[in-house]
């Protein structure tokens, strides 16, 4: 991937008599939305918003700074990268993140643990002589995608970087449990509490993070205390966090201080009627769907901006949530034919995502790039995605296409 002084010297180079100006499909005046797509616009590092402090040592040109609780990472910085660094990596806290205290002694971390036969709290420090394993994964908001619906819904307006694939170390939930003598009977959901300090008079149920999934995440479910193999930071959940591959951000429960096996999902607001899957205007509640598992997905990296004169390599991303991805298709002409790409790079198992890239000569035009994945289970990106309250879930390749011109 190129630095950031090499796409600001292409920028403002004379580039062999063609370039590329962006602009997101299906969306009107995005370069005005996004001024460092433009051509010539500035190196990015003008336009960064200064960083929280708690994040500060991520890299600022490659992220979009929405609120203290929710930074995105930038589509051009995701490069054809199999592994999002760190300091790319998105930010996402329902409430603020805790104090730096909690990870200064991380194996003094307690967890308690409940709803097996013998209940009880571990430290860090024994947590970690149960196991150890190693998951790769994408990690994502279940917002990503919000800002291209149409209806303005409330939350942080995310394109394509509340997203990274990152690779997750920790015990295997399944050998707390059998360190703990099994599951107590009536277990139908993992439930995760966040260690989050609640603001004084605030009801705890109202603003607390606990998230229940069904139990047959346990097959996979993870508490992890590493990330890309180094000390998990206190921005994505550090000293410990509850890690379910396939599943949407909000169930990897940050800073976990109770993890419960229970008959009910939490009574907390975030899981009763918080992400929930409704019609527009209409109001949460426990019968809709829950932002469990993640659908097939993919989007489209490069190019993105100028691009010297030759062969184009177009390239991006693409993952199954829960399922392998068996193959991406790429698109030129907004979908009116496919041609087949080619997957690269290792692959790291079933919850990762694969990069994937076709070769095209693009001559002088204009284009409409689209990508569009199947998972093993033969499940397609759509075209198109119902609009919802919350904006969650989107993975229309419509919509994730980017509009290049060739001149």
């Amino acid at each position: 991937m190129l630095n950031r002084s090499d796409k600001t010297s292409e920028a403002t180079t004379a580039v062999s008599r063609r370039h590329f100006i962006v602009a997101g499909a299906g969306a009107a005046g995005v370069i005005a939305a996004n001024p460092e797509f433009a051509v010539g616009a500035p190196a990015l590092a003008q336009d960064a918003k200064a960083l929280p402090d708690y994040v500060a040592w991520k890299n600022a040109n490659a992220m979009i700074v929405h609120s203290k609780n929710t930074m995105e990472t930038k589509r051009e910085a995701f490069g054809a990268g199999v592994i999002t660094p760190a300091d790319q990596l998105y930010v996402r806290n329902n409430i603020a993140a805790p104090g730096n205290d909690i990870v200064a002694d991380r194996n003094a971390w307690n967890l308690s643990i409940e709803g097996v036969k013998n209940p009880r709290t571990m430290k860090l420090s024994e947590l970690k002589g149960l196991g150890v394993d190693t998951v790769a994964m994408v990690l994502q908001c279940s917002g990503n995608g919000r800002g291209f619906f149409s209806h303005k819904a409330s939350g942080s307006p995310w394109k394509v970087g509340a997203a990274g694939n990152v690779i997750w170390s920790g015990v295997p939930v399944r050998a707390v449990v059998a360190a703990c003598g099994g599951l107590a009977d009536g277990a139908k959901f993992i439930t995760g509490t966040g260690g989050e300090t609640i603001p004084q008079g605030l009801d705890p149920k109202k603003v607390m993070v606990e998230r229940s999934v069904p139990i047959a995440a346990l097959d996979h479910a993870m508490l992890a205390w590493e990330m890309n193999g180094a000390d998990l930071s206190l921005a994505h959940g550090g000293p410990l966090r509850l890690v379910v591959p396939g599943y949407y951000g909000v169930n990897n429960v940050k800073y976990i201080k109770r993890l419960a096996f229970t008959a009910a999902e939490s009574d907390a607001n975030i899981q009763t009627t918080g992400y929930r899957v409704r019609p527009v205007g209409q109001k949460g509640a426990p019968s809709q769907p829950s932002m469990w598992q993640m659908t097939v997905k993919s989007w489209v990296t490069h190019p993105l901006k100028d691009n010297a004169k030759g062969p184009t390599q177009i390239y991006g991303v693409a993952f199954g949530g829960d399922n392998p991805v068996k193959g991406v298709e790429v698109s030129t002409d907004g979908g009116k034919s496919w041609k087949a790409a080619k997957l690269i790079g290792p692959d790291l198992g079933p919850f990762a995502w694969r990069v994937f890239v076709l070769s095209a000569d693009l001559q002088p035009g204009s284009y409409s790039i689209a990508s569009r994945a199947t998972d093993s289970k033969g499940n397609v990106q759509p075209e198109d995605f119902e609009p919802n309250e919350r904006a969650y879930g989107h993975n229309g390749w419509k919509a994730h296409a980017v509009s290049v011109t060739v001149v």
